[in-house]
């Protein structure tokens, strides 16, 4: 079957030769044709399966009456609006827009935050018929009054599983309060759970199911690994590996935004080239980030969730679970970064016996046991391989400390590169490592450096031992909180409760 089949208009097929595509992949097949007919859809398909294309070639196609040369904004009204839960994903969806819509006089434009609105707001005074936007960006324009919803034909909801886990379902529905009523409506999710299902029966009439994958399953493509390991030890693996595949490229996932950064800076002073990319950057760092790693430039990306959805690079071939994700959903879209459009990928995750819960959490969701593998010389805690051992994370010490582990057991034990951590004492090393305010730090304001452990003071060490009794004038603390150790509160290296991606 070619595109030619599936009904679409020339100026479309065209553009889709331009891009070097010949024929549709299982949820292009399925999803076009019922698009084009006006169908309302709920549309699910594992990552990389071109599920973007699948939506915006019918969606140009069904709008592309109003295509109009004339430069009077009155003939280029809002007809269609795709909504992505991050400025990445919503960037690739405008990409595609662009690429199919080249032998159109369409106009579009990507509309996120953390940039100055006042140019996005000039520009859709000149009239725009294709508008990709974040949610809480495309409601700040419509009280600015520099959009008009009224004319919105098709709705697409992209991604709405990550919408759901970013909080951003009250701002859907004050969006489609502001749509008509009478407009045709798409979602797309890799996952389906009860809440996605609400929120189709809310916003959906009489939708069509596409479902090219069974639920919640990853590609075939991608080979999983687990390699088990001491928390202490994951940053030292983590190199360790990257140095014994030295042409591939890796995207790394953690937790934490505190992580991300020192990671990054522990592979750059290890010799690898490596930059982070988390919330805190500016759009423009975080641009210029992704452009070095997919033109190959930046050899790793580490990164928190905020890249797990939207990052498109061709052929990466690993992405490591630095820290496992909370939710077993999202190990789902983290590895959906690699093994796309039947490419081969591999999903490898350091895993501590912290982590064991959600590492069962996973396999139960994607129906698939994956293989254990410790690297030799980079051993687990004991208790690993014991069944119920240390079933949470509250007391991890240090998922980026020092360690001693082999890469793939061809290698001999002897050639690892890594100090072990020392393991008597991590929580108190912790406790003393200095921070900035407001939880942002870096090795440099630190002082902290990876490459051997830190040794607090005797006076660091006495005054954190006095700490708890000095809280509130000796009075007894009044939260479970306030009970932890102060060395789990204040980990330098760990994972803060509170901390934000």
């Amino acid at each position: 079957m070619s595109f030619a089949d599936l009904g679409l208009i020339p100026e479309l097929q065209k553009a889709v030769a331009d891009a070097g595509y010949s024929e549709p992949t299982p949820i292009q097949r399925q999803a076009i044709p019922i698009i084009i007919a006006g169908h309302d859809v709920l549309g699910g398909a594992q990552t990389g399966t071109g599920k973007t294309a699948g939506f915006t070639l019918p969606l140009l196609h069904r709008i592309a009456r109003h295509a109009s040369a004339s430069t009077s904004p009155a003939r280029h009204q809002t007809r269609a609006l795709i909504l992505a839960p991050t400025r990445e994903l919503a960037m690739q969806v405008y990409e595609s827009v662009k690429t199919y819509s080249k032998h159109l006089p369409l106009r579009a434009i990507c509309l996120y935050g953390g940039v100055d609105i006042r140019p996005q707001q000039a520009e859709m005074r000149r009239g725009i018929e294709v508008v990709i936007a974040t949610p809480g960006r495309l409601l700040d324009h419509v009280e600015q009054k520099s959009i008009n919803l009224g004319q919105v034909e098709v709705l697409v909801l992209d991604e709405a599983d990550r919408m759901l886990d970013m909080g951003f379902i009250p701002d859907i529905k004050r969006i489609l309060a502001l749509l008509p009523a009478n407009r045709q409506s798409l979602l797309f999710s890799a996952t389906f759970s009860e809440e996605i299902k609400k929120l189709a029966d809310q916003m959906l009439k009489n939708p069509q199911l596409i479902e090219v994958a069974r639920r919640n399953m990853v590609s075939e493509t991608i080979t999983h690994v687990v390699h088990p390991v001491s928390a202490g030890m994951k940053r030292n693996l983590l190199a360790h590996l990257l140095r014994h595949k030295p042409d591939t490229q890796a995207l790394v996932f953690v937790d934490t935004k505190l992580v991300c950064s020192r990671l990054a800076h522990f592979l750059e002073r290890s010799g690898i080239s490596a930059d982070a990319i988390h919330g805190d950057k500016s759009q423009q760092q975080r641009t210029e980030t992704l452009e070095a790693f997919k033109t190959g430039r930046l050899r790793v990306l580490v990164a928190t969730d905020v890249a797990a959805r939207g990052l498109d690079i061709d052929d990466l071939p690993y992405v490591i679970n630095f820290e496992l994700p909370h939710t077993a959903e999202d190990y789902v879209h983290r590895i959906g970064r690699t093994g796309r459009a039947g490419n081969l990928g591999n999903a490898v995750s350091l895993v501590c016996a912290e982590e064991k819960h959600w590492l069962s959490e996973i396999q139960k969701l994607i129906k698939l046991e994956i293989p254990h593998e410790v690297v030799p010389g980079f051993d687990p805690d004991p208790d690993f391989f014991e069944a119920g051992s240390r079933g949470g994370r509250s007391r991890r010490q240090g998922s980026e400390g020092g360690s001693r582990r082999d890469a793939p057991a061809a290698v001999p034990a002897s050639t690892a590169v890594a100090r072990p951590a020392p393991a008597a004492k991590p929580a108190v090393e912790r406790a003393a490592a200095p921070r900035r305010r407001g939880g942002k730090s870096s090795i440099a304001a630190d002082g902290f450096d990876f490459s051997k452990p830190y040794q607090p003071s005797a006076e660091a060490v006495a005054r954190s031992a006095d700490e708890p009794s000095a809280r509130a004038g000796g009075k007894p603390p009044h939260s479970r909180r306030h009970q932890r150790p102060l060395a789990v509160l204040l980990g330098g290296l760990g994972r803060r409760p509170d901390a934000q991606q």
